[in-house]
């Protein structure tokens, strides 16, 4: 039989797979690293088993002890399904502009799960990594891996991560491609590569509001450079240990917005559901295509799993709300129903009397209502205006048939009508048109509809 001791066994060996659409315009062969295979869905488990082995060893982290951790999340995951394995509590400091997603997650492992403000310096003592060393020299036997810092984070990238990448594309890789936070990756999987060629040209993905670009070009820390930003899991307002801009030939900075859309074409075009970072890192490359040719093989790294930001960059409301998804225009009568296609259609019946219908009118808050018979076939119309200017003259028309003060039945639209042909049907005749939906439903469109949707 063939199996595994325990989870923590199935970390690392992940497979290479070729993308297609998104770099159809790039000359050289493109390959992602699916880290999403891991265990907790990231590349982060290699680093957080690793950093809890070395700890073990040298006798910084003790039985029963308790991890403490900033993080965005990734880091956290892996460390939490070490510490179910090995018996260990995890008390983890995350920021505001993580995915909830990812807090569920580590909650589900049993860790506990401080939420702290981004928008502070780093020193701050609200900041996730102030709290997290805090409560780390607080708790009796606790240990704080500190990722930024803790140099077991890139070793571990160098012992597993740049072995399989040369192996797996038989040394020919030319170009490695990753987002950096803590640096961990680039710099682990760089320093082996570089070992045996060193042509390869490492890439690092930075994001605005982050100092790694001007840093590793200038040499100087700029504060100026630092501002809140959305896209997660890559960028620093400060310089970790981790990252070795020796080993990094070029950082390429890639927009909130640009992030979030090629973190959606991802699963649309290719198929494969990822997280924030690798929408950056393919935004990256496709910025990047003047520096590489046919014949290059071009390695990206595929930190985390896409069901981690379901409520972000996969939610349309949230990706409009920030502009990064423009609101298409409506563009036939089907798309002036959207927003109420789900509700009924509400008509009154030609034997109700004046009184039933003008309930009805209000019950709803509508203003114009279809009158049917009794096989509901539509025969007539009516609207408040006219309702008023009846009752006005004699108030006992209340109980009048709704046949005698009926006007003509509403226009009937196809669905595949254009919002101008529905617009030209809605006039001071008719104040509304009516249309069948493709489930057979019918639907009124008023002008009100048509005033939304435009504007």
């Amino acid at each position: 039989m063939h199996y595994y001791s325990s989870i923590l066994e199935t970390i690392g060996n992940t497979p290479l797979v070729k993308i297609n659409r998104i770099t159809k315009d790039i000359p050289a062969l493109v390959l992602a690293k699916i880290e999403t295979v891991n265990p907790g869905n990231s590349i982060k488990d290699r680093m957080a088993l690793k950093m809890i082995e070395d700890a073990e060893k040298s006798g910084a982290l003790k039985p029963g002890g308790t991890i403490v951790e900033g993080t965005s999340g990734n880091t956290g995951m892996g460390l939490a399904i070490a510490a179910v394995i090995k018996g260990y509590k995890c008390i983890f400091t995350t920021t505001d502009k993580q995915s909830k997603e990812k807090v569920d997650a580590l909650k589900a492992f049993g860790a506990d799960v401080i939420v702290c403000p981004t928008d502070v310096e780093p020193e701050d003592p609200r900041s996730y990594y102030s709290v997290s060393s805090r409560l780390a020299a607080e708790i009796p036997n606790a240990w704080k891996p500190n990722q930024y810092d803790n140099l077991s984070n890139s070793m571990a990238h160098y012992e597993q991560t740049g072995p399989e990448i040369w192996e797996q594309t038989e040394g020919k890789i030319t170009h490695l491609v990753v987002g950096v936070g803590t640096g961990g990756t680039i710099s682990g999987t760089a320093k082996f590569l570089k070992e045996k060629n060193p042509d390869i040209q490492v890439l690092g993905i930075d994001t605005y509001g982050s100092v790694f670009k001007k840093y590793k070009e200038t040499g100087i820390f700029d504060k100026e450079e630092i501002y809140p930003y959305i896209t997660e899991g890559i960028g620093e307002d400060f310089l970790p240990e981790n990252v070795r801009f020796d080993l990094i030939d070029h950082f390429e900075k890639v927009t909130d917005k640009d992030a979030a859309i090629y973190t959606r074409k991802i699963a649309r075009e290719e198929g494969i559901f990822v997280g924030n970072s690798a929408g950056a890192a393919m935004a990256g490359i496709v910025q990047m295509k003047d520096r590489f040719k046919k014949g290059d093989v071009v390695v990206v790294i595929f930190h985390d799993h896409g069901t981690r930001y379901l409520g972000k960059m996969f939610n349309d409301d949230w990706m409009r709300d920030r502009g990064f998804m423009e609101t298409p225009q409506p563009k036939t009568a089907l798309d002036l129903i959207e927003k109420h296609k789900n509700q009924k259609l509400i008509t009154v019946r030609a034997d109700d009397t004046i009184s039933v219908a003008c309930e009805i009118l209000h019950k709803y808050g509508i203003s114009q209502i279809p009158v049917v018979d009794g096989q509901g076939q539509f025969i007539g119309a009516l609207d408040d205006s006219m309702l008023f200017q009846k009752l006005l003259q004699n108030q006992t028309v209340r109980e009048a048939k709704v046949a005698s003060v009926m006007l003509p039945p509403f226009p009937v639209v196809k669905t595949g009508e254009s919002i101008e042909a529905v617009a030209r049907k809605i006039n001071k005749e008719n104040n509304a048109v009516l249309m069948m939906d493709l489930g057979g439903n019918w639907h009124i469109i008023t002008k009100y509809d048509i005033i939304e949707a435009l504007s």
